[in-house]
């Protein structure tokens, strides 16, 4: 299913809340995942923002992989209410990034 972390999901959802502050760190973070990791992370942000359903994740996935044409970083940041995104992807997966939130603070 994910081929990323939720650690490195709440990671970003953090960064995402304080991102006036934190868009550096946010940006390198996520330029330092690798290609499965950053499809994930756009794909999980998709299915938040109910442009693909829990169900196609893996549709979700497969396109994120063929339409990456930004830098993920640059495409992450710029969609507004990304960290929102995000975390409703996670909840309609049946993921709980709280804990792992938890972890990083």
């Amino acid at each position: 299913m994910l081929e990323i972390a939720t650690s490195k999901i709440a990671q970003v959802i953090l960064f995402g809340h304080e991102v006036e502050r934190a868009e550096p760190e946010l940006r390198a973070f996520i330029e330092n995942l690798n290609e499965d990791e950053q499809a994930s992370l756009v794909a999980v942000m998709w299915v938040g923002r109910d442009s693909f359903s829990a169900d196609e994740f893996k549709e979700a996935l497969e396109t994120a992989r063929a339409e990456a044409s930004t830098p993920t970083a640059d495409y992450v940041i710029g969609t507004p209410h990304f960290a929102d995104h995000l975390e409703n992807g996670l909840e309609a997966l049946g993921i709980s990034a709280s804990g792992a939130e938890e972890d990083i603070l």
